[in-house]
């Protein structure tokens, strides 16, 4: 039986190697590692397909040195414990150490990370692992900092096109069919940046079809994929489809469609950690001021199902999606995080106003730290106007309260201690 399409073209060479020029084209960091022969422990963190294993198989054949892999899935402590000393002897016949590929580092447990520190510490393994979730939140602080971090970028259009077209010329089975990519949108769309999901793809487009040539039209991909749908994939294919679906559906306050997806995520496997992350993201984001409580049922939740697992915690994470989704909507402090950091990076570091400087020593005070400085409890309401912001920024507004009717309680308020500063 044929490999599928998305195994046959997988790159053997960086030079083969599309995308992800910000690490390994010309003069990137990574590719001056590679060339080098040289390289360090490192994570590669980026969504599905876009050449995370491809890339560590490339470097360890590169290299030519021992390459073990272990699946994150099925590996145990021992399982690390026996990689490891194959490492340590087969390290002897190779002038860079064994290179040890980790498959989704952050479903590792802390103990099997734990077994991985010593090996990675001394240099008796190169530790390459590959997520795509955050690795701050899911690989444990000492191993993450013996790590380099690298982030791939979902792939680009050029980048895509490039690859469908090599696909028809330089795979046999392809170039039997005379493949001709009349349209492309379709499939670009449908594949959202996942160079796997592309081919996969165009191999079933192309197999539905007897006669030659092959032309393929976006008619024919919409068809032959609502035929077949893709199967939803946890470690990949629709993951990050299904997750956006839900997250909009909350934010669109559709209580409905978002305990549909939630199902969708439940059915397939999902990693509840995942979920239930999601929704105190939403939470913050989305519902915002407008309902500061959704924050903390959020946590509550998350809480709850790291507690109780699967299935009872389908539960809480039903209760939390319906709750979002009928909360009303702000993303004012969103926004406003957001206009700081714009103002921070346009303006730089501007000096913190004297009055409210730190004066913890004699000198400081007689340079006039801290002077002048009034504090809010002393006066009526427990307010006193004064300038908070740096000098050049006085009367710089970043917090715009949105029209429901907890920020309007808010926004009454900040006008009856600022008057016209809060007046929009």
């Amino acid at each position: 039986m044929s490999q599928p399409l998305a195994e046959r073209m997988r790159p053997k060479t960086l030079d083969e190697y599309i995308g992800q020029k910000h690490l390994v084209g010309e003069g990137a960091v990574l590719r001056k590692m590679i060339d080098s022969g040289r390289i360090s422990s490192f994570i590669l963190w980026g969504p599905p397909g876009v050449g995370k294993t491809t890339l560590a198989r490339i470097i360890a054949n590169k290299l030519e040195t021992p390459f073990y892999t272990l699946s994150a899935v099925t590996s145990g402590v021992k399982d690390v414990r026996d990689v490891i000393d194959k490492a340590k002897r087969g390290g002897f016949f190779s002038q860079a150490s064994p290179v040890l590929f980790i498959d989704e580092i952050h479903r590792f447990s802390k103990s099997q990370q734990d077994s991985l520190l010593g090996a990675v510490e001394t240099g008796t393994v190169t530790l390459i692992g590959a997520t795509t979730e955050n690795p701050s939140f899911e690989v444990i602080r000492p191993l993450l900092s013996r790590c380099q971090l690298y982030v791939l970028k979902p792939l680009e259009r050029d980048d895509l096109l490039e690859l469908l077209r090599r696909a028809i010329t330089a795979d046999a089975i392809m170039k039997e069919k005379q493949v001709e990519l009349k349209e492309t949108d379709a499939m670009l769309r449908y594949s959202g940046g996942d160079a796997r999901k592309l081919l996969n793809i165009l191999e079933l487009v192309a197999e539905a079809e007897s006669g030659v040539p092959v032309v393929i039209t976006d008619a024919k991909v919409v068809d032959r994929l609502q035929q077949n749908p893709l199967a939803y994939d946890k470690d990949g294919e629709m993951h990050y489809d299904i997750i956006s679906a839900f997250i909009k559906s909350i934010r669109g306050s559709d209580p409905d469609a978002a305990i549909y997806w939630l199902a969708r995520m439940v059915e397939g496997g999902e990693d509840p950690a995942f979920i239930a992350r999601r929704l105190v993201i939403s939470a913050a984001e989305d519902i915002g001021l407008a309902n500061p409580n959704a924050l903390l049922l959020a946590n509550a939740c998350f809480d709850a199902v790291m507690k109780i697992g699967w299935p009872e915690g389908r539960i809480p994470l039903a209760e939390t999606t319906v709750y979002l989704a009928t909360s009303p909507k702000s993303n004012s402090a969103y926004m406003a995080i957001n206009n700081a950091l714009e103002e921070v990076r346009q303006s730089g570091n501007q000096p913190v106003p004297l009055h409210l400087r730190n004066a913890p020593t004699k000198l400081m005070r007689q340079l006039g730290y801290g002077k002048d400085y009034k504090y809010a409890h002393d006066y009526a309401k427990h307010f006193v106007e004064q300038q908070f912001l740096p000098g050049r920024l006085e009367g710089k507004r970043f917090w715009h309260p949105q029209p429901n009717a907890a920020e309007n309680r808010l926004k009454e308020y900040m006008k009856s201690l600022w008057g016209d500063k809060y007046n929009e």
